[in-house]
């Protein structure tokens, strides 16, 4: 079951170009590319002649033409050529999905296209300040649901066990955080801080740190599957009275969960350098560090997902640092019910 109408990254700007590319989104095939004006589009991935994947042709001045009896499709899925015939029947149409470029990246409405509004789309207007926030990004392609991965973000008290050798620092530490949460329509925001803590080696590699320090992160989730994340960093005392803006480090970080199937997602991340920004090696450096960092969470991920395949969810229990992850899914569970209610009636 799937949150369908709700916007999700299908790809990286960059990843899409007027070579068409599959993709599964909420357990559908679709065919990524450009038209001949540059422009983002997205359709099913079958054509509706003999039902070849679409991305097995290529984009031509009409559309994308089918690779196996030359049909042309526009952008909106309609039929506007078939060799050797000039009427073309009005059925001769594929799906179509609203698509719009943001932020570096494309998003996908895979619900109902007359409640496709642009503006819910979450903004992210960071990546398009390379002065001042210089990032990379990254997709990795996880065997584990998009809601395992959610869940991962909303529990950081992995992170002293995860990743002891890159962010996360001293176990009790994170258990042991202040938490100040506000509970949104569409998710939640906390923040947690870490003050008079050791720092992590990351951070120690990126800045320097020789004594204790302060640590902060904000976390905001955005049903279905968007996380905005600033981390920060200083000497130990400098958050006794909340953040400074001049923290020795700072990073931004996005997160977004889309569903391929019920067992594997797409993960699209990117990090933001808020220091030495006109340094790219530090942006260089920074972003390993934190890949090194998310690959550690696939592979407990993926693990975890393999045993719940196995054995199921009922024999699971909840403890007190899980209450960020239970509201999180008690609001997906509300709009996925939502949603289920909507087509009922309809």
């Amino acid at each position: 079951m799937f949150i369908r109408n709700a916007w999700y990254v299908a790809a990286w700007s960059d990843e899409v170009t007027s070579k068409p590319m599959p993709r599964r989104i909420c357990d559908e095939p679709v065919v990524l590319y450009r038209d001949a004006s540059g422009t983002a589009a997205a359709l099913i991935d079958m054509c509706c002649h003999r039902g070849a994947p679409l991305h097995m042709g290529k984009v031509v001045e009409q559309g994308i033409e089918c690779g196996y009896h030359g049909l042309i499709f526009d952008s909106g899925g309609a039929c506007v050529r078939i060799p050797g015939q000039e009427r073309i029947p009005e059925r001769a149409r594929v799906r179509s999905f609203p698509v719009v470029e943001q932020d570096g990246f494309i998003w996908i409405w895979p619900g109902e296209p007359a409640k496709a509004d642009p503006a819910s789309i979450v903004s992210y207007p960071w990546h398009n300040d390379t002065v001042h926030w210089p990032h990379k990004h990254a997709m990795y392609h996880i065997k584990a649901s998009a809601m395992l991965m959610v869940d991962n973000l909303m529990d950081l008290t992995h992170l002293g066990y995860v990743h002891g050798s890159t962010i996360g620092g001293n176990p009790m530490i994170h258990v042991e955080a202040k938490m100040d949460t506000i509970r949104t329509d569409l998710g939640l925001k906390f923040t947690r801080w870490m003050l008079d803590s050791l720092p992590p080696p990351t951070y120690v590699r990126a800045v320097g740190f020789e004594n204790r320090i302060d640590r902060v992160q904000m976390f905001e989730f955005i049903a279905p599957g968007s996380i905005l994340q600033l981390s920060a960093a200083d000497e130990a005392g400098a958050y006794r009275n909340g953040l400074t803006e001049n923290s020795k480090i700072q990073f931004r970080l996005f997160h977004g969960l889309t569903p391929e199937t019920e067992t594997s997602c797409f993960y699209f991340w990117s990090t933001a350098n808020g220091f030495r920004t006109d340094d790219p090696a530090t942006t260089e450096q920074l972003f390993k560090e934190i890949a090194a960092a998310f690959l550690e969470d696939m592979t407990v991920v993926q693990g975890q997902q393999a045993r719940l395949t196995e054995l199921g969810e009922a024999g699971l229990v909840d403890i007190a640092t899980d209450a960020a992850r239970l509201h999180m899914r008690r609001t997906a569970d509300r709009l996925l019910v939502q949603g289920t209610r909507i087509a009922a009636a309809e």
